[in-house]
């Protein structure tokens, strides 16, 4: 009677690349193709988590995520023409707009025409928004603090440098191409642009 061995022929089994483990903890699971781009998926795990926690936050405050952003430069930087607020965010003229209209409802920003240039419109910070910056404020140090957890100052500032390393690549690759961009970013698109007032009415 033969005896049967369950020993594989390891010259039959070809050698393969692993694969990259995923990582240990998770927010969403991560699909298999994402794995060739683990860092990218990391980022957009973050940047969704991030920007969930920062909406409630702000909520109550009622502000939309990223007009906190518009208050933060006209804080520090006193009235500036709309144009100039667009490029300072990133963003674009229709989302400024709509969030400029819903910060001034809200008597936070009031317009006023520009001396210079009849086209462009001044937007000013009220002296009701004063009250908002030190809630602004105290809500960016606990959004701090959700995001840094227990890291220590040292394990912080290796972070930091590891983001603008990765912010200074995206960025020369945006500027090496910047006509192959699509003119329309998707709604969700994790930016400022689309942060900053992506709702309606």
């Amino acid at each position: 009677m033969s005896r049967t061995t369950n020993r594989t022929d390891q010259r039959d089994t070809p050698n393969r690349p692993q694969q990259a483990a995923a990582p240990a903890t998770s927010s969403v699971p991560v699909p298999a193709v994402a794995q060739a781009g683990p860092v990218s998926h990391a980022i957009f795990r973050v940047a969704r988590l991030h920007r969930m926690i920062a909406g409630q936050l702000l909520r109550p405050l009622g502000l939309h995520l990223g007009q906190e952003l518009v208050m933060m430069h006209l804080w520090e930087l006193g009235p500036q023409r709309q144009t100039d607020l667009v490029r300072l965010v990133d963003s674009d003229a229709a989302t400024m707009t709509r969030s400029i209209k819903r910060l001034e409802n809200a008597g936070f920003v009031r317009r006023r025409p520009c001396p210079d240039d009849k086209r462009a419109v001044i937007i000013e910070p009220t002296a009701a928004s004063q009250a908002l910056r030190h809630e602004v404020e105290r809500i960016w140090a606990e959004l701090e603090g959700a995001s840094t957890g227990d890291l220590t100052p040292a394990q912080q500032a290796e972070t930091l440098h590891a983001l603008q390393r990765l912010e200074d690549n995206l960025a020369r690759t945006a500027a090496r191409s910047p006509h192959d961009a699509p003119e329309d970013a998707p709604e969700d698109a994790p930016t400022p642009a689309a942060d900053a007032d992506t709702t309606t009415g």
